[in-house]
């Protein structure tokens, strides 16, 4: 487990539109522009070896606008391809909060973040004391067949709390400022609320094809 001491105070950033990372979750990534194997590189020699995921904003006027709060993953794992690409693996540590970006010559973006306000991801695993688990699954089933997704639900049904919440919020294909809306909310049982508002939102007028593993 990363302490706050590990917490450095710039890191890179990659924008990825509705790539979400949570605390103490993981976040597989396929990298294979050249700025972000230049990344990568830079990353493996540092001790933290922290990249910040973070959303960009979609809407008119803001290319190239990040949102304020993304998720810091350690990278713990990574393969190189035949042809140069990687296949790496981020372990999300704690959220942060952007204070600037780095103007610098380094082909990615880097900014100064703050770690204060996000405490509790760097703590044990959380519990959501008031989870109606029967309610939510039933819930979550309807969503599934409205989307045309399937899932495996014995590993669904054995998972705990944080780890299924987490996932689903990581794996459901809602919008990016829906996902920043999970990732910004302050604990689990709000994120397990605002992911049923979002699959019942969902339900009463979307629906798409797709797997979910």
């Amino acid at each position: 487990m990363i302490s706050s001491t590990d917490l450095p105070d710039t890191i890179p950033v990659f924008p990825l539109p509705g790539a979400l990372l949570l605390p103490r979750s993981r976040l597989p990534l396929h990298l294979f522009e050249p700025r972000y194997l230049a990344m990568l590189d830079d990353v493996m020699k540092t001790s933290s070896r922290l990249i910040g995921m973070v959303q960009p904003y979609d809407a008119p006027g803001a290319a190239g606008k990040l949102h304020s709060i993304g998720c810091a993953g350690k990278l713990t794992a990574f393969s190189e391809t035949e042809d140069g690409r990687y296949m790496v693996t981020l372990s999300g540590a704690s959220r942060f909060r952007i204070v600037e970006e780095i103007e610098g010559f380094t082909p990615y973006r880097r900014c100064k973040v703050s770690w204060q306000g996000f405490s509790r991801d760097l703590g044990p695993v959380e519990k959501d004391e008031n989870f109606d688990r029967d309610s939510f699954m039933k819930a979550l089933n309807r969503f599934l067949v409205d989307q045309g997704l399937s899932t495996d639900w014995d590993s669904l049904s054995e998972a705990e709390d944080e780890l299924l919440i987490n996932s689903l919020s990581m794996l459901c294909p809602f919008t990016p400022e829906d996902k920043q809306a999970l990732l910004e909310a302050p604990s689990l049982s709000t994120r397990r609320e605002t992911l049923l508002t979002l699959m019942e939102y969902a339900l009463r007028g979307g629906n798409g094809e797709g797997v979910m593993q």
